[in-house]
């Protein structure tokens, strides 16, 4: 395995429907109303963006996306990611116990430069920074969709 070549699982659990949790999902242009770590999203085509994230450490991380997979019915999400990073992401959406299950799944490898120079004495740290950017993405989440439930259709 490459020194460069990062894998994670993140699973979370929400109280809302697997369609609001998919609907929110599936809107990558709002991730940055919601997920502090998403700094910008740009919206190329109904298919593709550019996100920009930073977490902890001092650097962004500019990334294409694409859908590949966009199946609401099966619960599923996968883009491929290019630029500074290239691979994919994924969310498996489980209706469980009255709200939902994700399973985010990440394969990438590295391509940002400073990032593949520091990999020696970072790797930690990445790792520990892409833990904190998961974590503000539940609990923005888990509040964008709580939002949802109390607002009134009308307002």
């Amino acid at each position: 395995m490459s020194l460069h070549r990062y894998r994670f699982r993140s699973v979370w659990h929400v109280c809302a429907p697997p369609a609001a949790v998919y609907d929110v999902l599936s809107d990558i242009a709002n991730y940055p109303l919601w997920w502090t770590e998403v700094r910008s999203a740009t919206k190329i085509d109904d298919e593709s963006g550019v996100i920009r994230c930073r977490s902890f450490l001092p650097f962004d991380i500019v990334v294409n996306v694409r859908h590949s997979i966009a199946n609401q019915q099966a619960g599923l999400l996968r883009a491929q990611l290019s630029g500074d990073l290239e691979g994919f992401a994924s969310w498996e959406i489980i209706g469980r116990d009255g709200g939902t299950d994700l399973v985010f799944d990440q394969e990438v490898v590295v391509n940002k430069p400073l990032l593949r120079r520091l990999v020696l004495i970072a790797k930690p740290f990445f790792r520990g920074n892409h833990d904190l950017m998961m974590r503000g993405g539940l609990k923005g989440l888990k509040q964008v969709l709580a939002d949802r439930t109390t607002t009134p259709p009308d307002a």
